[in-house]
């Protein structure tokens, strides 16, 4: 056997392997085998490049690459569904379908809605060649390179199987509960802002830079619609998705033809209670007229087809008893109520507890101890309670009274005007700000210390070894050998990776020291401006507010930062660990007003620079970026593939276009 043929045996098992595994949910080999022969084809296919395929197995582990999407023009438009929520809107829908028809008969397809990211997916001879989010129903970004990670959709069809030599085929790239749950875990220990529901998480994750960390995420796909010139059985959309499963498409067990209004009804009364044993999150169910001859004659309305409709389930609810509400102590010392219940079963899981938020949402509920309270889920895994039942509330209950003093430090809370929060104010001496601020600084964003997590700095903690970040850089392998079975080498490891990050820039070091109010994006305007922590530390509160995008509340939080003793003494410790206090020599020599007052908007692909890079430079130059072309808009830069809607917008507007070589003459 050629290597060349041995390549394309190895990919033909991998794919099929891939669909028993991802689709049919039936592996028929081991872990250990599969990995084996991936490993073979990865070998094989680094000894010989000339045989490379971007639909190889090999290719789902993504990129570490950069990439920016390019907008691509849907063939047929992706509109929207007309929404309902009552078995009487059914009805109505039911005939006017009939109507339509002039009392021909019809078949109604019931299925799953699914609540993820829109997608369509295009095939050419057997080969995904294209994949493109909704977008604005006319245009979406062109998504491939992440879309070919998702292990449930098909790089290459099943061989022999009798597909179209071209089609498209649309669905829902969703996150399972179980990738979700565990994301959201991962995010709460780096104090990072959770993802709402499933869907904010896909459709974050599908428009991810980077395709490498699309393929960690372990997204998957239904779909659930084909369109094409040449499509199979004779024109019924039931008996096309059951074609696609036999090409290889993940495609709903959950579909139904339905003959009455009756046989609707029976589907969603049964998915309803049945959906919560599903994997994946679910909001509906979509109805659709089954022939396609009977969805042209039906036609569309200007946003929503005529022929479909979707059932929207109402968000579930529970009733449960509110037995307490304890307090917890964030990084920037800001104070969370959480409501303690007994346990209640809620879409799936089992909940017990639910953030109240602030005292506000607290004297809006006018929650009492021991009332009987609704607590909801819908789509979302975060518990709110939404409500209380006051007919079973008795006189003796008292009202739930915010507290006056830190739950861990004792220090009476203070309430900054225009916020929401209270917050103890004691950042120096309370053990979850100061546990949350070293976990902050060492965070991938800000100085990323990667060996460290909060588990270990909680040990650190405890044993003395940190009670600020300037103590990191005095721990010696000795000390941490054997803590949490860390070993010689390991400890070596958190050492030097301590040491290395004193060559991060001194924009993120504005970031990692925990200023209160003082994000990624204002730690960067901040050091730019100043160029020094010195300068930043004698700023005075005019000066900061000559900053743009700094305001009242984040100008005052620097001055009051400085002004505590300890933070100045954390400062100086840090500064002799060798930590960046100002802008390096090259960024400064690089740096020039040229830009200065002028918004840029950049669009396009690019090959001198990356958008990243390019969106720094216009910065280190004095420019703004902006997102959306306005009026205010002074120019665009335009790379490769510029989407014709930012053109035409540009173009109207009479917004100049500049090329990368223009631009780069421009800051020289």
């Amino acid at each position: 056997m050629t290597p060349q043929e041995e390549i394309l045996q190895l990919r033909a098992q991998l794919h099929q392997h891939n669909y028993n595994y991802y689709v049919l949910n039936q592996p028929t080999i081991s872990d250990y085998d599969f990995d084996q022969l991936m490993h073979r084809l990865e070998d094989l296919e680094m000894f010989y490049p000339q045989f490379a395929d971007p639909n190889s197995p090999t290719q789902r582990v993504g990129s570490d690459l950069s990439q920016s999407f390019r907008q691509v023009p849907h063939r047929y438009p992706m509109l929207s569904l007309a929404n309902t929520y009552s078995e009487a809107d059914v009805r109505d829908f039911y005939e006017r379908v009939r109507s339509g028809l002039g009392g021909e008969p019809f078949e109604i397809v019931a299925e799953m809605k699914y609540d993820g990211l829109s997608i369509s997916l295009t095939y050419v001879d057997g080969q995904l060649t294209q994949a493109v989010t909704r977008g604005d129903g006319e245009k979406g970004d062109d998504v491939t390179a992440n879309v070919r990670t998702i292990r449930s959709i098909p790089l290459t069809l099943r061989p022999g199987s009798d597909y179209p030599r071209e089609f498209e085929i649309r669905g829902e790239i969703l996150m399972p509960w179980t990738s979700f749950e565990a994301l959201n875990r991962e995010r709460e220990a780096r104090e990072e802002p959770l993802f709402a529901n499933p869907r904010n998480a896909a459709s974050g994750t599908l428009k991810s830079q980077k395709s490498e960390l699309v393929a960690q995420r372990r997204l998957d796909a239904y779909l659930y619609y084909l369109l094409g010139d040449e499509l199979p059985a004779d024109g019924y959309h039931y008996e096309n998705l059951q074609k696609a499963r036999q090409w290889g498409f993940k495609i709903s067990e959950g579909m139904k033809k339905c003959h009455s209004v009756e046989d609707i009804l029976d589907f969603i009364n049964y998915w309803d209670t049945e959906r919560k044993n599903l994997p994946v999150a679910t909001d509906g169910i979509v109805l659709k007229v089954n022939s396609l001859r009977q969805q042209r004659q039906l036609g569309y309305t200007a946003k929503s087809p005529r022929w479909a409709i979707a059932y929207k389930f109402q968000a579930e609810r529970a009733c449960t008893r509110l037995e307490e509400v304890t307090y917890q102590v964030g990084r920037t010392g800001a104070i969370t109520p959480v409501a303690n219940m007994q346990p209640v079963q809620l879409a799936g899981t089992v909940v017990k507890r639910a953030s109240l938020h602030n005292a506000d949402i607290i004297r809006q509920l006018d929650l009492h101890l021991g009332d009987m309270v609704y607590v909801e889920k819908g789509g979302e895994i975060i518990p709110k309670v939404v409500g209380v039942d006051k007919t079973r509330r008795s006189p003796d209950m008292q009202p739930v009274q915010f507290i006056k003093t830190c739950p861990e430090c004792g220090a009476p809370l203070v309430r900054i005007e225009g916020e929401a929060a209270h917050y103890c104010p004691n950042d120096t001496s309370c053990p979850p700000q100061i546990k949350g601020r070293i976990e902050h600084y060492i965070s991938r964003r800000a100085m990323n210390i990667e060996s460290l997590g909060p588990e270990t700095v909680d040990d650190y903690y405890q044993q003395g070894l940190i009670r600020d970040v300037a103590d990191l850089y005095q721990i010696q392998p000795q000390q941490i050998s054997g803590v949490r079975g860390t070993k010689e080498r390991s400890a070596l490891k958190i050492v030097e990776s301590i040491r290395q990050s004193t060559q991060v820039p001194f924009e993120r070091v504005v970031f990692a020291i925990g200023i209160r109010f003082v994000g990624e994006t204002t730690a960067k305007l901040l050091a730019r401006h100043f160029h020094s922590m010195d300068t930043l530390r004698q700023a005075t509160l005019d000066q900061l507010l000559e900053v743009e995008g700094v305001g009242q509340v984040i100008a005052q939080s620097v001055i009051d930062y400085f002004h505590e003793p300890r933070n100045v003494e954390v400062i100086e410790r840090l500064r002799q660990a060798g930590v960046q206090m100002e802008i390096s020599a090259d960024e400064s020599a690089g740096a020039s007003t040229a830009l200065a007052g002028q918004s840029v908007v950049i669009s396009g692909i690019f090959t001198h620079h990356s958008r990243d890079e390019y969106k720094a430079l216009i910065e280190r130059h004095g420019g703004k970026n902006v997102g959306s072309i306005s009026a205010k808009t002074s120019f665009v830069l335009a790379g490769d593939n510029m989407g014709p809607s930012k053109q035409e917008k540009a173009r109207k507007l009479g917004i100049r276009l500049v090329n990368e070589d223009e631009f780069l003459q421009m800051i020289e």
